[in-house]
């Protein structure tokens, strides 16, 4: 572990190197798709009232989410993607200075907000297998301790945290230090993976659930999310909300992505297919890829992203030369495969295994309204 402000130049590394050869851009997790049609409709016909302001504060897209979660408007706050939210909390829940604990390495915002915002950070490595090691997060909690994150999904790995080792976590932590507990890919979740995060939030009133729009949704340059957890903590957070800061067009699409959400399922399972079938692809070729529950995957190696730059294809980089990717493309996941295992390999659609293994699966956006 080491405690310290997030450095400037952290910031230069959640950047891939940009060339005028580049062929596909892997480097930030999006969605290979476009919106759903019936959402870029619903985006479309608000056009027509962009000369008018938003709502003064929201009102309506809380309560749009709230309904599909089954709480109460005061429970969710929204913001300019799962970053603003982030940003929200860390402006009102700690205090200039404190200690605010995560894994390394983890998305790249946590360490660059910190390091605006005046807090320390205590960066606890994940362990070997790419997870984030709960137990040594937990003992490095204070008294100088302010936030706390987990992602579920991970970022960058995709590993997943099992649901009793988080409550036993949850529990651990003392009640008056708040926990970001960060969902953003929470869609690619299989069932038996997914948690209740409305009892959660019941027995934990320091956890704050965060949530996007940009990776599941594919509406990233929308820049809509949300933070879920008690109405007295949320409270605290809102006080920081931007007046016109949500656009009609965040109410129109999440109502619309809401109701599309047979389609939606479909697309992870098409993107959680590829996924599995590169990963196993790559595999082969003696990449120990761990298993993700996101659209992306961790590929380490000293050498994987200079390999693949040199191949025309951007990636996120880490220090160690490690990679990750989005996944979905079928072009891109050929090129990456073609780039690490030779010409001759190809991704086999026809891999009935890894298939079943993917519907089994099942993706949470078609299983259940409440998450």
């Amino acid at each position: 572990m080491s405690a310290h402000p997030a450095a400037p130049q952290e910031a230069s590394l959640s950047q891939a190197p940009r060339f005028d050869a580049v062929r596909f851009d892997l480097t930030l997790s999006e969605n290979p798709f476009p919106p759903l049609p019936s959402v870029s409709d619903a985006v479309e016909e608000c056009l027509s009232r962009a000369n008018r302001y938003p709502e003064f504060l929201p009102r309506v897209l809380p309560r749009v989410v709230a309904d599909h979660l089954g709480v109460d408007a005061e429970q969710i706050v929204v913001g300019s993607g799962a970053t603003g939210v982030a940003m929200q909390i860390m402006q009102t829940l700690p205090a200039r200075g404190d200690r605010f604990i995560f894994a390394t390495p983890t998305f790249d915002g946590y360490p660059i907000m910190a390091n605006q915002l005046g807090l320390s950070t205590i960066q606890v490595p994940l362990d070997s297998a790419g997870r984030q090691n709960l137990w040594s997060m937990a003992r490095a909690v204070d008294e100088r301790t302010g936030l706390i994150a987990v992602c579920r999904p991970h970022n960058p790995t995709g590993t997943v945290v099992p649901a009793s080792e988080l409550k036993g976590f949850l529990y651990s932590i003392p009640a008056h230090v708040p926990v970001i507990l960060d969902e953003a890919y929470v869609e690619f979740l299989g069932a038996s993976d997914t948690l209740d995060v409305v009892e959660l939030v019941r027995r934990h009133p320091n956890v704050i659930v965060l949530r996007t729009f940009s990776k599941a949704y594919g509406l990233a340059g929308l820049r809509i999310g949300y933070g879920f957890g008690s109405a007295e903590l949320l409270a605290r957070v809102r006080r920081l909300q931007l007046p016109f800061g949500m656009p009609e067009t965040a109410v129109a699409a999440v109502r619309a992505s809401y109701a599309a959400e047979a389609e939606l399922g479909e697309r992870i399972l098409r993107i959680t297919t590829q996924r599995e079938l590169l990963r196993n692809a790559l595999r082969r070729h003696g990449i120990r890829v761990p298993r993700s529950s996101g659209n992306f995957l961790f590929l380490p190696g000293s050498d994987i992203a200079a390999t693949l730059t040199h191949a025309g294809i951007a990636v996120k980089r880490y220090p160690d030369g490690s990679a990750r990717i989005a996944v979905g493309d079928p072009d891109a996941d050929r090129a990456v495969l073609r780039a690490l295992a030779g010409p001759h390999d190809a991704l086999r659609g026809e891999d009935s295994r890894m298939l079943s293994v993917t519907v089994r699966s099942e993706p949470s956006a078609v299983r259940s309204r409440h998450r």
